[in-house]
C-alpha cells in the first residue's frame, strides 16, 4: 500500500515547484537602511523583504543580546503593519523596543512553550501574509527549519527576523552552522561617542554583516537606532560646533 504524505510536506513541495516554474514568483523588494555605505553592500540596495535574516549579539552576554534585539526592532519598525514577536521567555523590555521606533500598539507578543512550538509560530506568522514582520528569538536553527521559514517568507513577502539567543555558551556555536538565511548579522556594543559637554552620548555598535547571499560581508561602526528605527554611521565630527568663519580682505593696491 502506498504510504501517505503529510500535508506539510506536500505544501512545501508545491511551493518548490512553483518557484522552479516561476508561476508564483514575486517582485523582490527591499527595505533600505538609508545609509549608503550599508545599502551599497546589499543586493538591491537594502534588506530583502520576503526573506529570512538572522541577528545575534557579538557575545553571549545580555548587553550584546539587547543590542541585537534593538537592531531587529529598528528593522521591524520600518515595515508596515503589525509585527509578531515570538519568544519562549518573558523578558522582552517593551519600553526599549518602543524607543527603537516599534510602537507597542504594533507588536503582538506570542509566548511559546519550547523551541519547536516557537518555530511553528514563526512559520505560521509568516504564512499569514498580513504582517509587516515576524520576529522570533530562537536558540537553534537547522537548515531544514530555516528553509521552511525562507519559503514561507517568500510566499507572502513578509520579512522574517530570527534573533539568535542562547541560554548557555555552548549553544552559541550553532550560529556558525549553515542555514537558508539571506543575511546574517552580529551586533556588539561599543563605547558611546564622547560629547563636548558632560553626559552620555548616543550608543554605538559594531555591526557585522557576516553573511550576505549574492553580496559582500562588511563591518560598520554605527550609532544605535533612533526613535524612527534608523541607524547612522558613527562620525567623530558629529555634534561639534561649526568651524569659526574667518573673513579675509584683500589689501587694496
Amino acid at each position: 500500500m502506498p504510504q501517505s504524505v503529510s500535508p506539510d510536506i506536500l505544501s512545501e513541495l508545491r511551493e518548490r515547484v512553483q518557484r522552479l516554474e516561476g508561476g508564483a514568483s514575486r517582485a523582490r523588494s527591499t527595505l533600505p537602511f538609508d545609509v549608503p555605505e550599508i545599502d551599497g553592500r546589499l543586493p538591491g540596495g537594502g534588506l530583502a523583504l520576503g526573506s529570512l535574516h538572522e541577528v545575534a549579539g557579538g557575545g553571549v552576554g545580555a548587553v550584546d543580546g539587547a543590542a541585537a534585539a534593538l537592531f531587529t526592532a529598528g528593522i521591524a519598525a520600518r515595515t508596515k503593519g503589525k509585527v509578531l514577536w515570538c519568544v519562549t521567555r518573558q523578558d522582552v523590555f517593551a519600553p526599549a523596543i518602543a524607543q527603537a521606533g516599534l510602537a507597542p500598539s504594533r507588536v503582538i507578543y506570542v509566548e511559546a512553550g519550547d523551541e519547536k512550538a516557537l518555530l511553528s509560530c514563526f512559520e505560521d506568522g509568516l504564512r499569514h501574509g498580513g504582517l509587516g514582520a515576524v520576529v522570533a528569538e530562537v536558540a537553534k536553527l537547522s537548515m531544514t527549519a530555516s528553509r521552511r521559514l525562507q519559503l514561507a517568507a517568500e510566499g507572502t513577502g513578509t520579512v522574517a527576523l530570527a534573533v539568535r539567543r542562547w541560554r548557555r555558551q555552548t549553544e552559541a556555536a550553532d550560529f556558525g552552522q549553515p542555514t537558508a538565511s539571506v543575511t546574517r548579522w552580529r551586533v556588539s556594543v561599543l563605547p558611546s561617542r564622547p560629547l563636548p559637554v558632560p553626559g552620555v552620548g548616543r550608543a554605538r555598535w559594531l555591526l557585522e554583516l557576516i553573511r550576505c547571499r549574492a553580496g559582500e560581508c562588511a563591518d560598520f561602526e554605527v550609532e544605535a537606532v533612533d526613535a524612527t528605527g534608523r541607524l547612522a554611521l558613527s562620525s567623530p565630527l558629529a555634534d561639534r560646533s561649526a568651524a569659526p568663519q574667518v573673513a579675509w580682505k584683500r589689501a587694496a593696491r
